[in-house]
């Protein structure tokens, strides 16, 4: 967890495919092989669990999500819904508030020279604009980082100690984020009213209305956080792409793919044989776990040149930070919005910056992340 980097290239050389006789799991740390499965759904299936618990044989800690844990014709409606919630035309109308509001944090963050990126900058402009764009009410919202964590380390092996830590906690953070998910609790101009208002059309069932818009507090918040947490970590101790960044602003948003694609917020899905598959000539049979590991792809020299160097020249499209497939992060153009609108308002202020003390990471089964960030900057 600390630095998967040397793990996962041990992996990727062993071969295509790597039993791993502890878990009875098949991973895959290769980019081919990686974006073979996730683009399979018919033989690769999300409905048993994009964790290592399989759904078939083991119940779930709490209702699967009808997006990530669900596959066509399941899957279908509740994505089209909230394709079309956060679509092109949303975030236009989000566009000028968020970068207002970016502004602002900015100018109140940068009053000081020395502070910690993560928590003032990453943390704190998600959970500023994206539960205001849902429509959930601002009391509470310090419960979506910790339900956040605890669902992504769930992915991961049932005893492990984040999980046994963090489950006495569970049913509390929950019950409040489901209570966040009914009709009478989101104010009516957010996309969770408008998920709701679908299942008025007919589009959803009033059953599935509440378990969309969970999903946007389960995967829009903490993985959107990481991937700041990522990008200030790279302009941090690359100066040169920072200079670069400053240069040429419209690069805001390939940096961030590219930070995601560097640091790989989300290290591991799973996925689960329909019937029995070959992946790369080996036989693998039916009802058996595939552990997808992102992070490795996104570091797979079969397919990245210089794959351990954070570089804005290169063309960070085809990544797998954000899946790929049906079941492609339906909020990632939210995620690098956010992004866009937080690196334009600090290139226009941040001449150079650096770290000002130990980087900590925070640990997770599934996700990359940063507990702190201390930087200095210098304006411009």
């Amino acid at each position: 967890m600390e630095d998967p980097g040397p793990y996962q290239a041990v992996l990727r050389d062993a071969g295509p495919v790597v039993y791993l006789t502890r878990y009875d799991v098949y991973a895959l740390a290769r980019y081919e092989q990686v974006h073979e499965v996730l683009v399979d759904w018919q033989s690769f299936q999300s409905a048993a669990g994009v964790g290592l618990s399989n759904f078939r044989h083991e119940k779930p800690w709490r209702p699967p999500s009808l997006l990530l844990e669900a596959d066509p014709p399941r899957h279908d409606a509740p994505r089209a819904v909230l394709a079309d919630v956060v679509g092109p035309r949303t975030l236009r109308t989000l566009r000028e508030k968020w970068f207002a509001a970016a502004e602002d944090l900015v100018d109140r963050v940068l009053a000081e020279r020395e502070f910690d990126a993560v928590t003032e900058l990453a943390e704190a402009f998600p959970l500023r604009v994206f539960p205001d764009a849902v429509g959930i009410p601002r009391e509470g919202r310090e419960n979506l980082l910790p339900y956040g964590d605890h669902l992504f380390n769930a992915f991961g092996p049932t005893d492990h100690p984040l999980v046994e830590k963090g489950r006495p906690h569970a049913p509390r953070l929950t019950a409040w984020v489901d209570a966040q998910c009914q009709r009478h609790m989101l104010s009516p101009d957010g996309f969770g009213a408008r998920i709701w208002a679908a299942a008025d059309h007919g589009d959803l069932t009033p059953e599935q209305a509440p378990l969309v818009v969970r999903s946007l507090l389960s995967a829009g918040v903490d993985t959107t956080v990481h991937g700041l947490g990522a990008v200030l970590h790279a302009f941090a101790t690359h100066p040169d792409q920072w200079e670069r960044l400053r240069a040429e602003p419209h690069l805001a948003r390939v940096a961030f793919d590219e930070a995601v694609r560097w640091w790989s917020p989300v290290q591991t899905f799973f996925r689960t044989t329909t019937a029995a598959v070959e992946i790369a000539g080996v036989p693998v049979p039916a009802d058996r776990k595939i552990l997808m590991l992102l992070g490795a792809a996104n570091h797979d020299p079969r397919r990245w040149r210089d794959p351990d160097v954070f570089d804005l020249s290169r063309d960070p499209s085809g990544h797998v930070g954000f899946g790929m497939g049906i079941h492609q992060c339906v909020g990632q153009h939210v995620a690098r919005l956010e992004a866009e609108a937080l690196l334009t308002a600090l290139a226009r202020r941040v001449g150079r910056w650096e770290t000002a003390g130990p980087v900590r990471r925070h640990h997770n089964t599934t996700l990359r992340a940063l507990e702190s960030l201390p930087v200095r900057v210098h304006p411009a």
